[in-house]
């Protein structure tokens, strides 16, 4: 499982090469762009070739589910802490019939005392980060973990055997590929790697 995160700021082209890279077989889209308001995103959304929305996850604006036919929607951290323990509630006015619900994490210990069912979470940083400065790895194991984990921070072709080995069931990645020279050919080779682990 490979989840490609937006950049955080749009970038020349961006939806010429994302819908190029849903052609490459990208499944799961993370829609993360925390400058833009509700019509930005669906302006953002419009862009992409409508047979490709079920492969998008929003980070912002949950109720985006009820509009557009989207694979899902994902908790930041800091929102799962706010309103997870009264899950009922806050998917009360949802569409979430056959949709995911995912989160992210930076904490082995708090991923393990989340008694919320994701679909998967995301940890991160495993190794440095490619595309937040400073941003130190910490490589984390998570085989004696029974939940689904995709390992992020620092993924590439060069790094994504070293993921599966810590027990990870599936990679992140956003600086591997949208700071590459050419995404689209960075996400094939990350691809083609991710095809040839055999554990």
């Amino acid at each position: 499982m490979i989840v490609l995160i937006s950049p955080e700021h749009d970038i020349p082209n961006e939806i010429e090469i994302l819908n190029q890279l849903f052609q490459h077989g990208l499944q799961y889209y993370h829609l993360r762009k925390p400058e833009k308001n509700y019509e930005q995103h669906c302006t953002y959304l419009n862009q992409i070739d409508a047979q490709y929305h079920n492969r998008v996850v929003v980070h912002y604006f949950h109720e985006l589910v009820n509009t557009y036919p989207l694979k899902g929607i994902h908790f930041q951290e800091q929102k799962r802490i706010d309103h997870i323990d009264n899950p009922g509630q806050y998917f009360k006015n949802l569409s979430m019939f056959g949709k995911t619900i995912s989160s992210s994490f930076h904490e082995i210990q708090d991923l393990i005392d989340c008694h919320f069912e994701f679909d998967y979470h995301l940890l991160s940083p495993v190794f440095s980060s490619i595309s937040k400065a400073g941003y130190q790895g910490r490589g984390f194991n998570v085989n004696h973990i029974d939940k689904f984990i995709v390992g992020m921070g620092g993924i590439n072709a060069n790094t994504i055997l070293e993921t599966f080995k810590l027990g990870f069931k599936g990679v992140g990645v956003l600086g591997g590929v949208w700071n590459a020279e050419n995404p689209v050919k960075s996400f094939i080779q990350l691809q083609t790697a991710h095809s040839n682990i055999k554990l």
